[in-house]
């Protein structure tokens, strides 16, 4: 009997793809507008402040902050032992874009509302997850 993955693998479409395969080149990307320079999260079409469909693909820092938190002991998936964080974290260049993630590499304990934090990322599957862990030093 084969282990369950550790985390759930999201599914791929033309639209997101961009965004969960990024991490492949240790990049976390988003769409941004060519006429308003307004990053798109989640992925559109179009523009959501001036509705233009001139959008690119491209890179943050992959620096955020803790936006909100809550810590999970509920054993929920086989393989992924509680405890462990459920944030949102607002992206350093736009923090108007907010993931929803998971905080690792430090203590439930010690994650704070606006807390700096660095992208790491887990490969599930053809995906590659943006995770979070603290800004050292």
């Amino acid at each position: 009997m084969s282990e369950s993955p550790r985390r759930i693998p999201p599914l791929l479409t033309p639209e997101n793809r961009f965004f969960w395969t990024a991490g492949a080149d240790g990049e976390l990307r988003f769409k941004r507008c060519r006429d308003c320079a307004r990053w798109i999260h989640p992925p559109a079409p179009r523009c959501r402040a001036c509705l233009g469909d001139d959008l690119e693909v491209a890179a943050v820092s992959g620096r955020a902050r803790v936006g909100g938190f809550t810590v999970n002991y509920q054993p929920w998936l086989p393989g992924f032992p509680p405890p462990y964080v459920i944030a949102i974290v607002e992206i350093e260049e736009a923090p108007y874009v907010r993931l929803t993630t998971n905080i690792v590499d430090c203590d439930p304990d010690d994650v704070h509302i606006g807390m700096p934090v660095q992208v790491r990322f887990e490969q599930a599957g053809e995906a590659w997850l943006p995770l979070f862990a603290p800004v050292q030093g």
